[in-house]
Protein backbone atom coordinates (compact mmCIF):
# COMPACT_ATOMS: atom_id res chain seq x y z
CA UNK A 1 0.00 0.00 0.00
CA UNK A 2 2.82 2.97 1.32
CA UNK A 3 4.81 1.85 -2.34
CA UNK A 4 1.66 2.54 -4.46
CA UNK A 5 0.81 5.86 -2.31
CA UNK A 6 4.99 6.70 -2.96
CA UNK A 7 4.31 5.39 -6.94
CA UNK A 8 1.80 7.53 -7.14
CA UNK A 9 2.82 10.62 -5.89
CA UNK A 10 5.99 11.00 -7.74
CA UNK A 11 4.24 9.98 -11.32
CA UNK A 12 1.63 13.13 -10.07
CA UNK A 13 4.50 15.16 -9.24
CA UNK A 14 6.76 14.47 -12.74
CA UNK A 15 3.81 14.71 -14.64
CA UNK A 16 3.86 18.78 -14.60
CA UNK A 17 8.23 18.42 -15.81
CA UNK A 18 6.64 15.76 -19.18
CA UNK A 19 3.73 18.32 -19.72
CA UNK A 20 5.98 20.76 -19.75
CA UNK A 21 8.27 19.41 -22.08
CA UNK A 22 8.46 21.64 -25.27
CA UNK A 23 10.09 21.10 -28.90
CA UNK A 24 11.45 24.59 -30.41
CA UNK A 25 11.03 24.20 -33.95
CA UNK A 26 9.92 27.68 -35.42
CA UNK A 27 12.70 29.53 -36.47
CA UNK A 28 12.12 33.32 -36.20
CA UNK A 29 14.62 34.81 -38.73
CA UNK A 30 13.41 38.47 -37.96
CA UNK A 31 14.46 38.33 -34.49
CA UNK A 32 17.60 35.63 -35.15
CA UNK A 33 20.59 36.93 -36.35
CA UNK A 34 24.71 35.56 -38.12
CA UNK A 35 26.71 38.17 -37.47
CA UNK A 36 31.04 38.22 -38.01
CA UNK A 37 33.64 39.49 -36.99
CA UNK A 38 37.33 39.73 -38.60
CA UNK A 39 40.75 41.79 -38.44
CA UNK A 40 41.40 44.04 -41.64
CA UNK A 41 45.16 45.39 -41.56
CA UNK A 42 44.93 44.79 -37.60
CA UNK A 43 41.53 46.89 -37.44
CA UNK A 44 38.34 45.17 -36.23
CA UNK A 45 35.87 44.92 -38.71
CA UNK A 46 32.55 43.39 -38.49
CA UNK A 47 29.50 42.28 -41.19
CA UNK A 48 26.09 40.50 -40.92
CA UNK A 49 24.61 37.83 -43.22
CA UNK A 50 20.83 39.43 -43.92
CA UNK A 51 19.21 35.90 -45.04
CA UNK A 52 19.09 32.69 -44.01
CA UNK A 53 16.52 29.84 -43.77
CA UNK A 54 16.80 26.93 -40.67
CA UNK A 55 15.10 23.77 -39.78
CA UNK A 56 15.32 23.00 -36.17
CA UNK A 57 13.89 20.38 -33.65
CA UNK A 58 15.06 21.09 -29.73
CA UNK A 59 13.55 19.89 -27.12
CA UNK A 60 15.54 21.15 -23.58
CA UNK A 61 14.76 18.06 -21.55
CA UNK A 62 16.27 15.50 -24.30
CA UNK A 63 18.76 17.81 -25.87
CA UNK A 64 20.83 14.79 -27.68
CA UNK A 65 18.09 14.09 -29.82
CA UNK A 66 18.04 17.95 -31.10
CA UNK A 67 18.97 18.95 -34.88
CA UNK A 68 19.71 21.81 -36.52
CA UNK A 69 20.24 22.54 -40.41
CA UNK A 70 20.95 26.30 -41.37
CA UNK A 71 21.56 28.08 -45.08
CA UNK A 72 23.09 31.13 -45.26
CA UNK A 73 22.87 33.13 -48.76
CA UNK A 74 26.30 34.24 -49.12
CA UNK A 75 25.22 36.97 -51.62
CA UNK A 76 22.97 38.64 -48.31
CA UNK A 77 26.17 39.68 -46.99
CA UNK A 78 26.79 43.24 -45.33
CA UNK A 79 30.23 43.44 -45.06
CA UNK A 80 29.82 47.51 -44.71
CA UNK A 81 29.77 49.13 -48.11
CA UNK A 82 28.12 48.09 -51.75
CA UNK A 83 31.49 47.98 -53.08
CA UNK A 84 32.97 45.07 -50.66
CA UNK A 85 29.50 43.07 -50.65
CA UNK A 86 30.45 43.04 -54.57
CA UNK A 87 34.25 42.10 -53.68
CA UNK A 88 33.08 39.07 -51.33
CA UNK A 89 30.52 37.84 -53.30
CA UNK A 90 32.85 37.14 -56.72
CA UNK A 91 35.34 34.60 -57.42
CA UNK A 92 38.16 34.86 -55.21
CA UNK A 93 35.96 35.54 -51.64
CA UNK A 94 32.80 33.44 -51.55
CA UNK A 95 31.86 32.91 -55.30
CA UNK A 96 28.21 33.00 -55.06
CA UNK A 97 27.22 32.60 -58.23
CA UNK A 98 28.78 28.63 -58.11
CA UNK A 99 27.94 28.27 -54.23
CA UNK A 100 25.52 30.51 -53.13
CA UNK A 101 25.26 29.16 -49.59
CA UNK A 102 26.81 27.78 -46.62
CA UNK A 103 25.60 24.85 -45.22
CA UNK A 104 25.69 24.17 -41.52
CA UNK A 105 23.92 20.52 -40.27
CA UNK A 106 24.00 19.51 -36.98
CA UNK A 107 25.69 16.11 -35.15
CA UNK A 108 25.72 15.44 -31.99
CA UNK A 109 24.80 18.27 -29.14
CA UNK A 110 26.09 17.86 -26.00
CA UNK A 111 24.43 19.26 -22.43
CA UNK A 112 27.12 21.35 -20.42
CA UNK A 113 24.70 22.14 -17.69
CA UNK A 114 23.47 25.51 -16.82
CA UNK A 115 21.89 25.92 -20.03
CA UNK A 116 25.14 25.52 -22.03
CA UNK A 117 25.56 23.25 -25.03
CA UNK A 118 28.31 22.55 -27.26
CA UNK A 119 26.73 21.28 -31.10
CA UNK A 120 29.04 19.16 -33.28
CA UNK A 121 28.34 19.72 -36.42
CA UNK A 122 29.82 20.29 -40.10
CA UNK A 123 29.76 23.23 -41.81
CA UNK A 124 30.26 23.54 -45.91
CA UNK A 125 31.09 27.13 -47.73
CA UNK A 126 32.50 26.86 -51.43
CA UNK A 127 31.97 22.83 -51.68
CA UNK A 128 34.49 22.40 -48.72
CA UNK A 129 33.38 20.76 -45.59
CA UNK A 130 35.01 20.89 -42.11
CA UNK A 131 34.22 20.18 -38.82
CA UNK A 132 33.11 22.41 -36.24
CA UNK A 133 32.51 22.66 -32.47
CA UNK A 134 29.57 25.08 -31.82
CA UNK A 135 29.59 26.25 -28.09
CA UNK A 136 25.68 27.77 -27.77
CA UNK A 137 23.51 28.93 -25.07
CA UNK A 138 19.56 28.51 -24.51
CA UNK A 139 17.05 30.05 -22.41
CA UNK A 140 13.71 29.97 -22.88
CA UNK A 141 11.93 33.45 -22.30
CA UNK A 142 8.22 34.37 -23.66
CA UNK A 143 7.56 31.12 -25.07
CA UNK A 144 10.63 31.38 -27.82
CA UNK A 145 13.45 29.13 -27.09
CA UNK A 146 17.35 31.87 -27.93
CA UNK A 147 20.28 30.16 -28.81
CA UNK A 148 23.18 32.21 -28.82
CA UNK A 149 26.98 31.60 -29.20
CA UNK A 150 29.99 32.38 -31.12
CA UNK A 151 32.36 30.24 -32.84
CA UNK A 152 35.75 30.51 -35.39
CA UNK A 153 36.08 29.41 -38.71
CA UNK A 154 39.74 30.07 -40.58
CA UNK A 155 39.20 31.30 -44.37
CA UNK A 156 41.99 29.30 -45.30
CA UNK A 157 39.99 25.80 -44.45
CA UNK A 158 37.11 27.26 -47.29
CA UNK A 159 39.45 29.09 -49.91
CA UNK A 160 37.57 32.28 -48.98
CA UNK A 161 39.93 34.88 -50.58
CA UNK A 162 41.80 33.36 -53.03
CA UNK A 163 44.60 34.47 -55.14
CA UNK A 164 46.08 37.66 -53.67
CA UNK A 165 43.95 37.43 -50.92
CA UNK A 166 45.12 33.36 -49.64
CA UNK A 167 47.87 34.69 -47.49
CA UNK A 168 46.85 36.53 -44.06
CA UNK A 169 48.44 39.34 -43.74
CA UNK A 170 45.74 42.26 -44.37
CA UNK A 171 42.62 40.12 -43.72
CA UNK A 172 43.41 37.90 -40.52
CA UNK A 173 43.40 34.21 -41.30
CA UNK A 174 40.43 33.80 -38.04
CA UNK A 175 37.09 34.62 -38.27
CA UNK A 176 34.49 34.70 -35.63
CA UNK A 177 30.87 33.91 -36.16
CA UNK A 178 28.27 34.91 -33.70
CA UNK A 179 24.80 34.07 -33.76
CA UNK A 180 21.08 34.39 -31.68
CA UNK A 181 18.44 31.99 -33.62
CA UNK A 182 15.28 33.10 -31.91
CA UNK A 183 13.34 29.91 -32.28
CA UNK A 184 9.07 29.21 -31.09
CA UNK A 185 7.46 26.10 -29.96
CA UNK A 186 5.48 23.81 -32.76
CA UNK A 187 3.57 22.47 -29.37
Amino acid sequence: MMKTIFRTSAIALLLPLVAQATEYSQVDVKKSAINFSYQQMGVGMDGKFNEFTSTLHFDPTKPAEGKAVLDVALASIDAGTEEANGEVAGKDWFNTSAFPTAHFESGAIKALGDNRFEVNGKLTIKGKTVDVLVPATFKEENNQGVFAGSFIIRRGDFAIGEGSWSTFDIIANDIQIKFTITATSSN
